[in-house]
C-alpha cells in the first residue's frame, strides 16, 4: 500500500512510529458486532469508508483493513465488506477488490492481469492488497514457496498467522453463515492480524533497532578482545545474529567472527555462542572442539584444562563457563583447536 509505504519508510522514523501508535496494546472490540464497523449497505454520508470484498477472507485484507485505520485520513473508517462493484467505485478507499491498483485513487486490488509492484528496498516479492505487510505474509497470500517445489517439504507449518487467519472464516458446518457472522469472524481476524503487526513493531522499535549499534560498537572494539579479530563480547545480551552479519558485509569483517561471548542475565554464568554460517542455519562456522561436546562440570574442565567450565553441546554450538575468563578461555583455545 503505497499511502502507509510512503508514511512508514519515508515521513517517520519507527520508533515515533511505534511512540504514536502502538503506546497501548491492542484490545478487542466491546462488541463486535456493533455497528458501524461493518456494513454491507449502500454507502452514505459521513466518516470515510473502506471497502473489501466478502466471503472468505485472507491475512492480507484483514491486516490491510486493520493498517489503513491507522492512517489519520482513515482512522476509525467503515469497513463495506462486498463485492458489488458499485458500491466499491464509491467507497473512500478499497482493498483486495475492484480490479484497480491506483494509490492516489486509494484503490488496492493485486489480482489483476499486469500487476507487477513491488515493495523495493531489495525485495522483489509482489505486493498483496495490505501493501506495507510483511515479506513472509505477502509472499504466501501471493503463492509463493518458501522452498523449491522439487522436494517435498520436510514438515508443514500449520500455524503461521495466514493460517491462524484464515482458521478464523466460518465452517461449512455452522448452520449461520449470514453477513452479521461473517463480518463478526473478519474483525477477529483484523485484530488478530493487527495485533501481530503492532507488536512486530514495538519489538523492533524498542528492542532490536537499538541492539544494532550495541553490536556495531562490540564489532569495532573486537580487537581488544582478542588478536584474532574473532570474537566479540556483548556488554549486555541483546538480538545479535542478523546485526552481526548484516554489519560484517558493511564493515568488510574479515576473517569473520567465529565467537560471540555474553553473560546470561539469570544464572551469571557466561556463554561462548559458535556463530552460524547464516542466521537461518544451525550449522556453526567453527563450532567448539569435538572432544568437549556433550561433556559437563569438572569432566569438561579437565578434558579442556579450563576451570569453571560448565556445559558443552552435543553439537557444539554453545559452551557455558562460570566466569568471563573461562569463557574467553574456552573461546581462544577453541579458535586454535580443530573442531
Amino acid at each position: 500500500m503505497s499511502t502507509i509505504r510512503g508514511w512508514w519508510w519515508r515521513r517517520q522514523p519507527v520508533v515515533s512510529w511505534c511512540r504514536t501508535y502502538c503506546a497501548s496494546p491492542v484490545a478487542a472490540p466491546r462488541n463486535p458486532r456493533a455497528p458501524p464497523a461493518f456494513s454491507t449497505a449502500s454507502p452514505g454520508p459521513g466518516s470515510k469508508r473502506v471497502g473489501t470484498h466478502n466471503g472468505s477472507f485472507h491475512c492480507d485484507e484483514a491486516l490491510g483493513c486493520f493498517m489503513i485505520r491507522l492512517t489519520s485520513k482513515f482512522s476509525g473508517a467503515e469497513i463495506v465488506r462486498t463485492r458489488d462493484p458499485q458500491q466499491l467505485e464509491n467507497l473512500d478507499a478499497v482493498l483486495d477488490a475492484g480490479g484497480v491498483y491506483d494509490p492516489t485513487q486509494e484503490r488496492y486490488d493485486h489480482h489483476q492481469k499486469g500487476f507487477s509492484e513491488v515493495f523495493g528496498h531489495a525485495f522483489s516479492t509482489k505486493l498483496s492488497s495490505a501493501g506495507l505487510v510483511y515479506k513472509a505474509i505477502d509472499a504466501i497470500d501471493n503463492g509463493i514457496n518458501q522452498y523449491d517445489t522439487d522436494q517435498p517439504p520436510k514438515y508443514v507449518n500449520n500455524t503461521h498467522l495466514s493460517s491462524r487467519v484464515g482458521s478464523l472464516n466460518l465452517e461449512w458446518v455452522d448452520s449461520d453463515h449470514s453477513s452479521e457472522e461473517e463480518n463478526a469472524a473478519f474483525q477477529q481476524a483484523m485484530m488478530l492480524a493487527g495485533g501481530e503487526f503492532l507488536e512486530c513493531v514495538r519489538f523492533h522499535a524498542r528492542s532490536w533497532l537499538p541492539a544494532r549499534s550495541i553490536i556495531n560498537k562490540c564489532l569495532t572494539s573486537r580487537g581488544n578482545v582478542d588478536p584474532s579479530g574473532e570474537i566479540i563480547v556483548l556488554d549486555r545480551f541483546c538480538p545479535w545474529k542478523h546485526h552481526l552479519f548484516e554489519l560484517e558485509k558493511e564493515l568488510k569483517i574479515n576473517p569473520p567472527i567465529k565467537y560471540v561471548i555474553y553473560q546470561d542475565e539469570r544464572s551469571k554464568n557466561w556463554r561462548v555462542h559458535a556463530v552460524a554460517i547464516s542466521p537461518e542455519m544451525f550449522e556453526s562456522r567453527q563450532p567448539l572442539p569435538q572432544c568437549w561436546r556433550g561433556l559437563m562440570d569438572d569432566e569438561l574442565s579437565e578434558r579442556s584444562g579450563i576451570p569453571g567450565c560448565l556445559f558443552v553441546h552435543i553439537s557444539g554450538f554453545i559452551g557455558v563457563n562460570q566466569t568471563y575468563e573461562g569463557a574467553l578461555a574456552m573461546a581462544t583455545t577453541a579458535l586454535t583447536t580443530p573442531s
